[in-house]
This record gives structure tokens, C-alpha cells and sequence, in this order.
């Protein structure tokens, strides 16, 4: 089956309280690299691997958290039909189309609120600058790569109070899958969702809270088990604020260590995982072997558990 519709996540905005640390943090780190500001302040970044402009929008704000998510569809064709199917669903509010150019190098974008608060867009057009390596030939990877140097942004863990018209959203319009499913109690009540639009255990989470619009954390890709280690090497080398890791996930098996940016913004670093097909089962978690699907090795529900279902 061919990858069409959604791709991917492409961008994902995020406030920080202070631009100069928050750039040593994001660059020097985490190891991402800078490849533009524009006139309202917000700089532009992109892990080694990606090859669009930019997946990473740092924006300064009195308040830390995550303005908005952006995905890559395959055309622009589809970003006009999403964006219609989208709008007819009811299942939207606030929805706009942001002009191109509006972020650097980005075609138009498609705006809208899901129901469990959180801005999402859809985007076709952003401009190629490659990863560094020519596309004949290349090596492995590129000189001058700094900090845990991730491959690429890869999903996100978000909180929010209307679950189920969000999965519907994602699901039914989006046409995303359903990678694994928390439940609880003896009617099975969904608590969270792990969705994927591409063959990744998962694209997206979402947690139900009593909350709108919260983010927990932005994650990015590393290539193996020693490099999640090795970020933790360089989380104490640099001092940074760490929150859990390493460990591994019960849920999609990931390898994993949390850390906080200056801002207080929970970023991961995540390796493993399994990959995922159309005709793959939903995997099911009960509320009673959360502590084990969080976090794989601790298997308790201590405040290692609290921290994601908090």
C-alpha cells in the first residue's frame, strides 16, 4: 500500500520563555540545526535528516507549550479535499487557510482546532534543502553534527478532554489507524489513543484529560538503544533537566528518555519501536498493566506513570 493523504508530521511550533537559551538547548543539545527567522521573531530549525526547510518553530512567549502541529500531505490536491472533508465533518472549529510564505519556505496551510483543543494544519508545499549529503552516492551521515543529533521530529504526546471526537477526527477524516489503545475499567473506556498515519507505531497520542490544548512532550528520532544512552551522557554532561529514562515503553516498545528544554517544555529522544500495517490489530492496554505499558522496565504506577497520565 502506497503512503498517500497524510504523510507525516511536518512542524511543530513551540513556546519558549527564552529564544537565546532556548537555541542553545534545541541546537547545541539536542543537536538540531538552524535554517532561518523571519520578521515576527521565530527561528527555524530541522534535524540532520530531514529535508524539508524546517520541522521545528521556536516562537518567544510568556508562556511555554505548543501553539500548533503541522502534517504533510501528499499534494495539494489533497490538502483542498482534507480540508473540505475536514470542514464537513463538524468535528472542527476555528478554521482558517494561512497564505504561503506566512512560515518560510511553506506553501498555504490549512488551520483548525480539534476537539481536544490542540491547533492542528495541513500543509502540501515546503521547501527541499536536503540533509546535508548529496542524494548520489551519499555517506552515512553528514559532518558536524552536534548534541544527541536526531534524525528527524517524529510525533508527539498531547492532552485533552474529548478523546473520542478527536479520534474520530483522526480516524474516520484523517484516516489515520488506531497503532495501540488504552482502556479502562470493565467497559473497556478509552484513555488513550496512539495513531499513525504511516507505518510508525505511532504518529500522534492523545491522553483524555480535563484539560484543552496541553502538550507533554515533542519526541525525536535516534537510531538505537546506545544513542538514547548516550543522550543521557550528554542530559548530565550539559546539566539539563532530566524527567525519566532511559527505559522503554510498554506501548509501541520504544526506547526512551524524557528531558525538560529551559522553558520547562518535556522533550524525548526515542529509538525502537515496531512498524505498523493497515491490517495490524489495535493493540489493547488495560488500566491494571499501565504501569508496564508506560514504562516497560518499572512496571509500577509511581510518579514516573503519574507524569503522563497527569
Amino acid at each position: 500500500m502506497a503512503l498517500t493523504g497524510v504523510l507525516r508530521p511536518g512542524h511543530i511550533v513551540i513556546r519558549v520563555l527564552d529564544m537565546a537559551a532556548a537555541l542553545n538547548h534545541y541546537v547545541e543539545v539536542l543537536g538540531l540545526i538552524e535554517t532561518g527567522r523571519d520578521d515576527k521573531g521565530r527561528v527555524y530549525l530541522k534535524a540532520w535528516d530531514e529535508h524539508d526547510h524546517h520541522s521545528v518553530v521556536l516562537r518567544e512567549a510568556d508562556e511555554a507549550g505548543m501553539d500548533y502541529l503541522g502534517w504533510r500531505v501528499d499534494s495539494p490536491a489533497t490538502l483542498k479535499k482534507l480540508a473540505a472533508d475536514v470542514e464537513a465533518s463538524g468535528l472542527a472549529t476555528d478554521m482558517s487557510w494561512i497564505p504561503a510564505g506566512e512560515h518560510l519556505k511553506t506553501g498555504e496551510r490549512f488551520r483548525f482546532t480539534i476537539p481536544t483543543g490542540h491547533v492542528m494544519e495541513l500543509y502540501a508545499e515546503k521547501e527541499k534543502v536536503g540533509n546535508g549529503m548529496p542524494d548520489t552516492n551519499p555517506d552515512a551521515w553528514p559532518d558536524g553534527l552536534k548534541g544527541m543529533a536526531p534524525s528527524r521530529f517524529d510525533h508527539c504526546l498531547l492532552y485533552g478532554d474529548d478523546l473520542d471526537g478527536t479520534m474520530k477526527l483522526f480516524t474516520e477524516v484523517l484516516g489515520f489507524g488506531i497503532a495501540e489503545l488504552v482502556v479502562a475499567g470493565p467497559d473497556k473506556f478509552p484513555i488513550g489513543a496512539f495513531l499513525t498515519c504511516s507505518n510508525k507505531a505511532h504518529d500522534v497520542a492523545f491522553i483524555r484529560q480535563p484539560v484543552k490544548g496541553k502538550l507533554h512532550h515533542a519526541s525525536f528520532l535516534l537510531d538505537n538503544w546506545y544513542e538514547v544512552l548516550r543522550a543521557g551522557d550528554i542530559i548530565s554532561k550539559k546539566d539539563v533537566s532530566i524527567d525519566i529514562g532511559p527505559t522503554r515503553h510498554g506501548i509501541t516498545r520504544g526506547e526512551t528518555i524524557y528531558f525538560f528544554d529551559p522553558s520547562g517544555n518535556r522533550n524525548e529522544v526515542f529509538a525502537g519501536g515496531y512498524h505498523w500495517y493497515p491490517d495490524k490489530p489495535t493493540i489493547t492496554w488495560t488500566d491494571d498493566q499501565l504501569g508496564k505499558a508506560i514504562f516497560y522496565h518499572d512496571r509500577v504506577l509511581n510518579e514516573k506513570f503519574l507524569s503522563v497520565f497527569s
